[in-house]
Order: C-alpha cells, then structure tokens, then sequence
C-alpha cells in the first residue's frame, strides 16, 4: 500500500506537469482565428487542478494514517505537528502548523470515517475549519482503493470542495478522479491511465471537465503520451489532446471554430 501511494503522488506529478506547464507555441495569426470569449489561458489550466494542489498536501498523512489505523485514543502521530485520536468506526486529525510536502501551515480538523465496503479501501474525510495557509478549505474527499490482483490498482478521489482563498476567489469543485495502474518488467512496461469527470466554478466562471478519452503514461517517459481531455468553459467546449503514444512535450488545443493550437508542455 505504500508503494500504491507513492506512486499515485508521483503519476498524479505527471498529470500536474501536463497541466501547469503549458505553454503557447502558436503564432498571432492562429490565436487571433480563435473566439476570445473560447480561449483557454494556462492561468484557467492551472486553476481546473487548483483544488486538488490544495488538498493533496493531506492526502499522504491521511492515508498513513488509515494504513496503521487503531483503536488506540489520544495517539500522537507526531506530536510536533498533529494528533490523531482512533475509535472502531474511524480516527480525527487535528493539524497544528503544520508544513506537509513544503505545503503552507495546515491547521484545523479532519474527520475520517471507515467505509464499509469490503470490496475496496475507502475512507471519507472531511474537512472542518481547515486551514492551508491563508486558504480556508471545506467538504469531503473520498478515497477508494481497489487492486485488481498482481496486475495493478484502480486509486479513486471523489470530492466535494469549497476553497476560499486569501486574495477572495472562492473555487468550488465536485467530480472524481481515477488513477489506475498497471505494473510491468520495465519502466516503459509500467503503465497508467487518468479518468474522470468534476465541475469547477471560479467566482462566476464554471469549468465542466471530462476525460473522453484516457490520459495515459508510462514511467519511461516523462509526459502523458495520449488521451483527450474536455473542457467546457461557461458551456463552451476545448478539447486537449495528448497525443498518439509517442513520448513528447506537445498537446494540440482544439477549440469551437476548428482552429488548432500547439502547446508545448
């Protein structure tokens, strides 16, 4: 189970990489064909995966602590940053400035239920007074592990999130991610794929992404290799398509009007 999260922390760097690190290689002619009103910019990319840069912090110390769950109370995790107090049904996490993966201070309490599903490991945790920073977060994220024998594992987040950031924009996000995995002999053999659907709404501004077709990888390349992802943007729709398996550093952006513009990741 550690290796399973380690390995989602780093495959979910990959889809962050594909994300954030887009940036135009289109000439003025090719933008100017393109609605202005359509136009996605890298700050909007950014912003359709902020919630979970924000969460994501957690997400490690939570599911240590779901790992090596007791009925122990009063447990100190790590008594220089927060305490974890057990009960049969599920544990609460209360965070004292804690710096988590060079994270900002996390302060505030989380709340973990067990799910009864024997199927898979899930937990559901919510998020009360929390605090990353000067960011205030509240809602629930549900996490789901379900290995599919030797072969591999499916790793599923479900959330329901308001983040209200320090300079006054409120972000809320519903939706869900899945991460699954496949192993291999090599690097190249050992292979993933990103699935999912959420909403996000920016102030007045709603994003409805869709994964139409898989984001896929591998740990001998560096970059999602293929896969569309759909953007709806105030019910306008663009699409990013990753491309055909080859290992490379562009997408192609496909908007409304059939113009096409290159992006380098």
């Amino acid at each position: 189970m550690r290796n399973a999260r380690n390995l989602r922390a780093a495959l979910l760097g990959f889809l962050a990489l594909a994300v954030f690190g887009l940036q135009s290689c289109s000439n003025d002619a090719e933008r100017a064909a393109i609605p202005e009103e359509a136009q996605l910019s890298q700050t909007e990319l950014q912003t359709i995966m902020e919630t979970e840069e924000w969460t994501g912090a957690v997400d490690e110390i939570l599911t240590e602590l779901y790992q090596n769950q007791t009925t122990a109370s009063g447990k100190f995790a790590d008594d220089s940053c927060y305490q974890a107090s057990y009960t049969e049904t599920g544990f609460t996490v209360v965070f004292g400035n804690c710096v988590l993966n060079q994270s900002e201070n996390v302060n505030g309490t989380l709340e973990v239920v067990y799910n009864t599903d024997v199927s898979a490991a899930s937990f559901t945790a919510t998020y009360k007074d929390f605090f990353i920073g000067q960011a205030e977060v509240s809602g629930t994220r549900t996490f789901t592990l379900t290995e599919s024998g030797e072969s591999g594992f499916d790793f599923s987040v479900q959330s329901d999130m308001t983040v209200r950031l320090a300079d006054g924009r409120t972000i809320r996000e519903s939706g869900t991610r899945t991460l699954s995995f496949q192993w291999g002999e090599t690097l190249a053999d050992i292979r993933f794929s990103i699935n999912g659907s959420w909403e996000l709404s920016v102030d007045n501004t709603v994003y409805v992404v869709t994964i139409s077709s898989p984001l896929t990888g591998n740990l001998g390349c560096g970059y999602l290799v293929s896969g569309v992802m759909d953007v709806s943007k105030n019910g306008l729709q663009v699409s990013v398509d990753f491309g055909d398996g080859s290992c490379d550093n562009v997408v192609t952006v496909i908007y409304p009007n059939g113009a096409m513009e290159a992006l380098e990741l």
